[in-house]
């Protein structure tokens, strides 16, 4: 079992890392409403001369409508830095096929968009012998986009999603993403995707490093499937901001393929050291917090003040029991506090 998760670091990401590759909703905003200490973490990023990356597998919005999202919740960008899951797509589609072929589009006209800027044809009809059905996220895809696509496959189509998404972020909570609908399409045609560009795959975060030209990329994202999976599938290091999707319970119960790099309450823990988690025959400590196992759960001491390192000692201590690399891994059973800081801590957290 390995011993180096959260290996922490003893100088700021910013100076670690050449690039910062954001991921958008959970970290930067949660659908259109700012999240706090975002525009301050890209711009202290930019400042430390790191290139950036706005990297999304959103297939609905084109980057010039992604900037003015971004500098409506206060972040500066360019066009030229948005990488998103429908430019990966259009450009993969654009590899294989004749210019003009038409594909059917299951998603926004965004996406419609990017496949007719690489000179192929957006089509909504299964009647237009698509060669290609690329399906990405929006809010109006129904049964009738479905159900061309279904045609069209049966037909021969080949398909592209833009990615796998379960869900999305909101002011509610998770509500369904591009994945579900993924999903209906998988129950209907017994089949899977012929391609899924988006992350966690390989596709976008290369085309994101291209891109940037990072040789030092850092991901910074919300979720462990995608992010920071994508970061591990990409050979890259993360950052895990608990913002958007993924809870400290979440991360308890993240495989081997999707575990961060680096924990941060939000985007300030760029700019921070962040201390590293040891581990030894007492369990793993962090900032002053013990966890140990306990047969089949965890015992969380209490000695120190950061409920993030708390979160960090907890989380490699989880990683450590048996099973953690399991496939069907569920996390530890029980969590127990020693002491009131340490009650405290695991209220704070909701463990």
């Amino acid at each position: 079992m390995s011993t180096n998760w959260l290996p922490g670091s003893d100088t700021p990401l910013t100076t670690r890392y050449d690039a910062a590759l954001f991921d958008l909703d959970g970290v930067l905003y949660t659908q259109e409403e700012p999240i706090d200490h975002a525009p301050a973490g890209v711009s202290a990023a930019r400042d430390a001369g790191m290139r950036i990356g706005f990297v999304t597998n959103n297939a609905s919005r084109r980057a010039p409508v992604v900037v003015a999202l971004l500098a409506k919740v206060g972040v500066d960008g360019t066009e030229d830095e948005v990488v998103t899951a429908a430019q990966a797509s259009a450009a993969l589609l654009a590899e294989e096929l004749a210019p003009g072929t038409p594909v059917l589009i299951v998603g926004a006209e965004g996406l419609a968009g990017e496949i007719a800027d690489v000179g192929l044809r957006p089509v909504r009809s299964a009647d237009e012998n698509p060669a290609a059905v690329v399906q990405g996220y929006s809010r109006e895809v129904g049964w009738e986009q479905l159900a061309e696509a279904a045609v069209a496959m049966r037909r021969g189509a080949r398909w592209v999603a833009t990615n796998r998404d379960a869900t999305i972020p909101s002011a509610r909570g998770p509500v369904p993403g591009n994945g579900s609908l993924v999903a209906a399409l998988v129950t209907a045609m017994r089949r899977e995707p012929d391609v899924v560009v988006g992350k966690p795959h390989p596709r976008l975060h290369q085309e994101s490093v291209r891109r940037t030209g990072a040789t030092r990329p850092l991901v910074i994202g919300d979720r462990l499937d995608t992010d920071m999976a994508g970061a591990v599938n990409g050979g890259s290091d993360s950052l895990l901001v608990l913002t958007g999707v993924t809870e400290p319970a979440d991360l308890l119960r993240a495989g081997a393929g999707e575990r961060p790099t680096y924990v941060a309450a939000d985007l300030r823990g760029l700019s921070a050291v962040h201390p590293a988690v040891a581990v030894s025959a007492e369990g793993a400590s962090c900032g002053g917090w013990t966890a140990r196992a306990d047969g089949s759960g965890l015992v969380l001491t209490d000695t120190g003040n950061d409920h993030v390192d708390a979160l960090r000692a907890l989380s490699v201590a989880a990683w450590t029991l048996t099973g953690a690399d399991e496939s069907d891994w569920s996390g530890p059973t029980s969590i127990k506090p020693e002491g009131p800081s340490a009650e405290a801590a695991l209220r704070a957290l909701n463990l």
